[in-house]
Formats: structure tokens, sequence, C-alpha cells
């Protein structure tokens, strides 16, 4: 394993996620694209500085996505944060604010938090390092990769941009239109699509068990997350949303996060008392 690189690896992610102590959401939102663009770069440097046999555009091309991919996540979040901040001053967000007010996370808590998720970056961003690593020079394996990490950030994209336009035009209900048609979940779907194509691209490249292992891991931890992020999406509607008979049928004929796969809830049903 190349630990060295890793640990490079390692700094530059955390450094770049730590903005989640000045908000612990941010560890996992804009730091979190802060961090994949900051890899990527690190691992091109690395290139740079001392080349093996990978060809240059695959290593570019990576890079590339990963940049794509940061700037259109912690761009996005932090637009949406702007203007959070302007509601907050107004009285009306002040009065909330002050009856609703966060508790504090612990720092030692905030810590372990700051740790594990520097690492999972890590992880989710070495299939690039491991490509450039072990000197792997195929072509079409990456190839395909690029083209699925594409495809999952077209429809992150398109599906945030519908459901804000949905949104605008009926704030009582959830977006059922455009790709939300075929799923409930698209963004979470092309996060998921994103990363299968960095995983894929990777797949001539992993060296050992140890390099599978840690590739497998991030791979599994954020088709997990995207999951979990479903399941307490669909909680929060079921809530605000759960007396509308639009609402339910919608629901029912819908998958939650996967297109065609037939999961319609991840959150098990309260039977009612007779």
């Amino acid at each position: 394993m190349p630990w060295a690189l890793l640990g490079i690896l390692y700094a530059v992610s955390a450094v770049l996620c730590c903005v989640g102590f000045y908000k612990f959401v941010y560890f996992l939102s804009i730091g979190y694209g802060f961090a994949v663009a900051g890899c990527g770069i690190a691992i091109f440097i690395m290139y740079l500085v001392n080349p093996t046999a990978v060809p240059f555009w695959i290593v570019l091309v990576q890079m590339l996505l990963f940049i794509a991919y940061g700037v259109r996540l912690s761009g996005f979040l932090l637009v949406r944060e702007l203007k959070n901040a302007s509601f907050r001053k107004t009285d009306v967000a002040k009065d909330s604010l002050s009856k609703n007010k966060e508790k504090k996370m612990p720092v030692f808590v905030l810590a372990f938090i700051w740790i594990f998720v520097a690492a999972l970056y890590v992880a989710q961003t070495s299939p690039m390092l491991f490509r450039y690593v072990n000197a792997k020079t195929d072509f079409i394996v990456p190839v395909v990769g690029f083209v699925i990490s594409i495809a999952g950030l077209v429809l992150e994209s398109i599906a945030d941009k519908q459901k804000g336009d949905q949104k605008k035009e009926r704030p009582d209900m959830v977006a059922t239109k455009g790709l939300y048609k075929m799923v409930r979940c698209p963004n979470y779907f092309g996060e998921i699509t994103f990363w299968t194509g960095v995983f894929v691209a990777g797949i001539t490249a992993y060296a050992n068990v140890w390099q599978w292992i840690v590739a497998v891991f991030a791979y599994v931890a954020i088709v997990f997350i995207m999951f979990n992020g479903a399941q307490r999406m669909e909680k929060r509607q079921n809530s605000s949303y759960g007396d509308k008979q639009e609402y339910r049928e919608y629901v029912k004929k819908t998958p939650i996060i996967i297109p065609l796969l037939p999961i319609y809830s991840l959150n098990k049903e309260k039977k009612e008392d007779k």
C-alpha cells in the first residue's frame, strides 16, 4: 500500500473538510465536496511531479471529474447556505431560532467524525491513486467508468434543478415530474452512479487485496449512506405530506432510490391499533 501518498491525501482531505467544526453538517456536505476535489488535484500533482506509465489524459479526466463533482456539490450547498443566511437575519427567523437552538456537539465527538470522514473521502478517491501508483496503462475500463460518472453528475444536476423548479410551483408537494417520475430520490441515485463509475474506472488498477478492500469499503459506504439518506428523507416527507392522497399514490408506484427496483419504502410501516 502507498502509505506515504495516502497520508498526503489524508492531510489534504482533513484540511478541506475541517469546515465541519464551524457547523457539523459541513463535514458531510460542503467539506465533502472540497475534499473530493482537493484529493483529485493532489493526485494529479503527484503525477506531474513523478509521472508513471499511466496515460496523462486518464489522470486528467479523473481529476476533472472530481473537481466537477466537488464544485457542483459545494457550490450548490454554498448558494443555499447564503440564501438561508439572508433569511436568518429576518425577525421571523430570529424568533424561530431562539425557540429551537441547536445543541453544540462536544469537540471530541466532532474530532472523531472529522477523522473518520477525512479517511472515507480518501478511500473514495483512492481508485485514481491506485491506478497512478500501479502504473496501469489500460484505457477501456477507465473510459467506461468515466462515462458512468458523467451520467451520475448529469443526473444529480438535472434532479436538483427539477426539484427546485417544482417546489417553486408547488411548495405543498414533493417533486413528482421529470426524473422524479422514475424514482423519488434521483439525486441520490445520481450520487451512487457517480461513485459506481469511480469504482469501475479502477477495477483493473487494484493490485492487491488491501487496495480492493479500501475501494470496496468506500463504494459500499457511499451506497449505504445514500440509502440511509433516502430513508431519513422518506420519514420527513411522510411527516409533511403523508396526509395527502396524491403523495401516498405517488409513493406506492415510484421506487425510492433505484429505478425499476421495486423498493418503495425503506421504513417499516406502523401497524394501526385495532
